[in-house]
Parts: C-alpha cells; sequence; structure tokens
C-alpha cells in the first residue's frame, strides 16, 4: 500500500450545472475525481476540496466564493497542491476570457497542473488548443443556452403565460397560470398605496410599515426603494409585464387598489425628488429642504431655539455656521411662512410665474443606465454570435436567426433610451393650466393650521424646485417646476 507521504498533492474544484440534466452530483464528481486522482498518483486532501453551492453560475468568477478560496489557496507561496481536477473544463469556467485569466495564474504562477477527468487530452501545444476549442464551444453553449431560454420565456410571455416571481400580495400558481391573493401579504400592498393616496410621502410609509411589523416579500424591513416598487408595479392595476412585452392579465386585483393606482402614479411622476433632498416627513419643518442660501447656495438649516418665547425658531445657512463664508442668511420661521403664502397668494392672483421642466431623476436616471447597460451587454451578444458563424460552429441560418433576435432587441432598447431622452411633446397652456391648479392646491393646505408638517412639506414639494432667501432685499425667490 503506497503511504500519503509518498504521493503529489493535488485539489479538485466542483460545480454542478443546473442546465445540464445528464450532470453528475457533486458525490459522483468527487468519486470520480478521486479515483482518477489515485491513478496518477495523486492524494487530494479534504481542505483541498472545493465544492460550490448548487446553481451557482459559471459565467463569472466573482460570483463564485469556493472558486475563489481555491485560486487564493493556489496563490500561496509555495503552492500547498500542484495539481487541480475537474470534472469538465466547463466547471472551471463557461467565459473563456476568465478561463484564460485564471489558468494562467494556476499554470504559471503556481505551477499547478490542470485536469479534466471526462475531457483527457494530451500534454503540449496541441493540447492546449483542443482546450481552447473546448473552452469556446463551453461559452458559445452558455451563451446559446441564454438565448433559448429567453426565446422561450418570450413566446409564453406572447401566449399571456405567468413567469415572472410573484410580487407582494399574490402566490404563484405554476404551469402558467394567473397568481392568487394572499390575504395577509396583501394588506400590506393595500396599507401602502392608501398611506401614499392619503398624503404620507414614501420615507414616511416605510418607517410606519417597519412600526407595525410588516416585511417585504423577502421577509426584509421596509426602505423607500421597496415602499417605491410596490407603487409603482402595474400589476396591482391588472397588466403584467415581462420585459417589453406587456398584457392584460386575469388574475384578480382589488378596488380598494385599482381605484387609486392612477392617482398614485400621477403623485409619483409630478413631485421632483433629487437625490440627497430629505422627504418632508423627515423634517422639522415642512420649508426645510427647500430653502437655499442667496449668497452660496447651500441649504437653510432649520434651527430650534430653547427659548421660543424671547427668540424665535430661525433658519440660516449651514456654511456660513461652519464659517464658510462671512454673510449671515438667517430669516426667522414666522417671516419664511408669511412670505410664502404672499408669493404663493400674489401667483394665484397674477398668474405671472416662470416655471422649468424637470426630469424626476430618481427614476429617469436610473433606468438610462439600466438601458445603457442592456444596449453595451447585447453588443457583446453580437460579437460572439458573429464569432461563432466565422469559426464553423453556427450555420449560416442560425446565425440570421441569433442576429436578428438581438438586432430586434437592440432596436427597442434603443427606441426606449430615445423616448426617454426626449420627453413628452408639451403643451405649455395646459401645462401652466395645471401648475397653476397645484399652486392653490398647495396654499389651501399651507394656509390651514390643522394641517400637518408633513402634507405642508409634500404640497409645497409638489410645485417648487426650491426657494432662494435673498437676504439684502428679504425676499424669497421661487423655482417653479412641472415634471416630465
Amino acid at each position: 500500500m503506497i503511504k500519503n507521504s509518498t504521493l503529489e498533492i493535488g485539489a479538485a474544484y466542483i460545480r454542478v450545472s443546473t442546465n445540464d440534466q445528464t450532470e453528475l452530483s457533486p458525490d459522483a464528481q468527487l468519486r470520480e475525481i478521486k479515483k482518477a486522482a489515485m491513478a496518477d498518483g495523486i492524494f487530494i486532501p479534504e481542505q483541498f476540496i472545493f465544492i460550490e453551492e448548487k446553481g451557482v453560475s459559471g459565467r463569472r468568477a466573482d460570483n463564485r466564493k469556493q472558486f475563489q478560496k481555491m485560486i487564493s489557496v493556489a496563490k500561496s507561496q509555495p503552492s500547498p497542491f500542484q495539481y487541480l481536477y475537474l470534472w469538465k473544463f466547463s466547471r472551471f469556467a463557461r467565459n473563456q476570457e476568465e478561463s484564460m485569466f485564471y489558468k494562467g495564474i494556476l499554470r504559471k504562477k503556481c505551477g499547478v497542473t490542470i485536469k479534466s477527468v471526462s475531457e483527457p487530452i494530451m500534454e503540449g501545444m496541441f493540447g492546449r488548443l483542443i482546450e481552447s476549442i473546448i473552452e469556446w464551444f463551453d461559452e458559445y453553449y452558455s451563451i446559446n443556452l441564454s438565448g433559448e431560454v429567453t426565446r422561450g420565456m418570450t413566446e409564453k410571455a406572447l401566449r399571456e403565460g405567468y413567469q415572472a416571481p410573484p410580487c407582494l400580495g399574490y402566490n404563484a400558481v405554476g404551469e402558467g397560470k394567473p397568481y392568487l391573493i394572499n390575504e395577509e401579504e396583501y394588506k400590506i400592498v393595500e396599507y401602502i398605496h392608501k398611506s401614499y393616496h392619503d398624503g404620507m410621502d414614501v420615507s414616511s410609509i416605510a418607517r410606519s410599515a417597519n412600526e407595525l411589523g410588516f416585511l417585504t416579500r423577502r421577509g426584509n424591513p421596509f426602505d423607500r426603494r421597496a415602499i417605491e416598487r410596490i407603487l409603482k408595479n402595474r400589476f396591482y392595476n391588472g397588466i403584467v409585464t415581462w420585459k417589453d412585452i406587456s398584457f392584460q392579465g386575469s388574475h384578480e386585483i382589488r378596488d380598494s387598489v385599482a381605484s387609486i393606482f392612477d392617482e398614485n402614479q400621477n403623485r409619483l411622476k409630478r413631485e421632483y425628488r433629487p437625490r440627497n433632498r430629505r422627504e418632508a416627513s423627515s423634517c422639522m419643518h415642512w420649508a426645510s429642504g427647500l430653502l437655499k442660501c442667496g449668497y452660496c447656495g447651500a441649504s437653510l438649516s432649520f434651527n430650534k431655539t430653547a427659548d421660543t418665547d424671547r427668540r424665535p425658531c430661525y433658519f440660516q445657512c449651514w456654511r456660513y455656521t461652519k464659517g464658510f463664508h462671512d454673510e449671515s442668511c438667517s430669516i426667522t420661521v414666522k417671516r419664511v411662512e408669511e412670505l410664502i403664502l404672499e408669493s404663493l397668494y400674489k401667483a394665484l392672483a397674477t398668474e405671472e410665474i416662470r416655471y422649468e421642466y424637470v426630469r424626476n431623476s430618481t427614476d429617469s436616471q436610473a433606468e438610462e443606465e439600466n438601458i445603457q447597460n442592456a444596449i453595451t451587454k447585447l453588443m457583446a451578444k453580437k460579437q460572439r454570435v458573429r464569432a461563432a458563424y466565422e469559426n464553423g460552429i453556427d450555420t449560416l441560418e442560425e446565425y440570421r436567426t441569433n442576429r436578428e433576435r438581438l438586432k430586434s432587441e437592440q432596436n427597442s432598447l434603443e427606441n426606449r433610451l430615445q423616448n426617454l431622452l426626449e420627453g413628452r411633446t408639451r403643451d405649455k397652456a395646459l401645462d401652466k393650466t395645471e401648475l397653476m391648479t397645484r399652486i392653490k392646491n398647495a396654499y389651501d393646505i399651507i394656509s390651514d393650521p390643522g394641517m400637518s408638517c408633513e402634507a405642508k412639506g409634500n404640497a409645497l414639494r409638489s410645485i417648487v424646485k426650491k426657494i432662494v432667501y435673498d437676504k439684502q432685499e428679504n425676499k424669497l425667490k421661487f423655482f417653479y417646476y412641472i415634471p416630465i
């Protein structure tokens, strides 16, 4: 019997593909790897057996924890193992660029020999050529499989089948059938939509939902992004969407949400929400976050005094308080409220206002980035499809089919991007009429002493982008806006 001390040390890397129905289990792969290693006189210790969790994709190495651990161990000086055994080369990577990079590290820097149990190849340049062809075919298979899955899902969506994961408030049935309402979860959806319709802002709803013990579909506490996704999800209004395909679903919708869904969408669209500005529910005064210094443009901070009878509360430029400039830009809260009401009243009386069109940055910028990223990935796929044809792996008919599919997807993305950048055609007369209506609503809310701070803040934010305080002239300059 040969003792382990006389054997060279090896390692095993194992990953199971969920797409290959003939794939051996991890235990079966390990059994075959150990058998091959023992035949070669190589011993594989338990600490050098690296097995990925089932279902981990081979397309990207940075997503595979055990793979990264194996590379890290191998890079120790000197490398603790001299051989790496795989069941197939595709288990190492299905991205040829990454495969060449990491194999180069193992072979050149670590002195590790890589062996495939089920795909034995000869040593030398010809063997490396065969290995490269296998790697290229594995990557092509992965890309082609992705395309086939996408085509199947597209066909299912065109036939009005349900296939996306169910959103909060619904349970999947299977076989493409309409989802059914989950009564307990749907109460959360109703609460979110009704609260927003009643005037609460998104952050306030998230805090309230967490206080009530509500959880997202994944069992996490709510944040503003989770609330926004529920408010914007057209599934609650009967529309099923998969990528660019939408259809009127046959799943049950409740009037408690559907009756106010469109009004909530209108509110979401008409409110300008810069990334760094706090919402009204997070502010100590309803004008906070809107007031700007006339000297430097920084925000005016709300300051509450200990003795409000002798010294009233006031706003002051935060940069002045930090010593960034010498000119004080303070104004009492009472005076701010008076000037705001005077300005709104004057705007209603004369209708002489200037306004600008603004795009909701939270939505449009994120959507633009997503579309640009999708176009970049499509261009890479087009190059790979062409390479597959030029290398004789795809027939001309297969190349044409893939090329037309990718071209159609690219045209759709580019049209979405163009529409996003151009915006809607504006009717300025109707826009101004709508703005005047909103100014009237805001005036009624702000002048009502019974209204909450949050309601007043949201009303002012629905019409004003910012308010600049000119200390020298003791004036507030309003920047009204219309969302696009």
